[in-house]
């Protein structure tokens, strides 16, 4: 969910994968999980990029889908996609923002 309450559509996530293709992952979670340090180097990491990619190592005791959605919650962002355990979050930065999604077509999913 965005911070409007509307979920992105296949076609922004689809745009914002092709924009975090080349990147690398700036944050990982390790052996320890998901703590507030953590969340706290994506929050500032999303308030500075406003797209990143961040790695779920396999010592973690927590898998990519729940690392995720605890992310997306605790810190208000999308996840555009993970490809294997590597995350892609995107969260506008409400000041600044830099990148402009497609807009949301009406035949979404028809």
């Amino acid at each position: 969910m965005t911070r409007e309450g509307v979920a992105m559509t296949g076609k922004q996530k689809k745009y914002l994968r092709g924009l975090a293709h080349d990147m690398k992952p700036l944050v990982q979670i390790g052996q320890r999980g998901l703590t507030d340090a953590v969340a706290g180097q994506v929050d500032a990491a999303l308030t500075d990029h406003e797209l990143i990619k961040v790695r779920v190592a396999a010592e973690a005791p927590i898998d990519r889908v729940e690392a995720a959605a605890q992310l997306a919650d605790r810190l208000q962002c999308d996840v555009a996609g993970t490809i294997g355990r590597v995350l892609i979050l995107f969260r506008a930065n409400p000041d600044e923002p830099r990148i402009e999604l497609p807009p949301a077509s009406a035949t979404e999913g028809e």
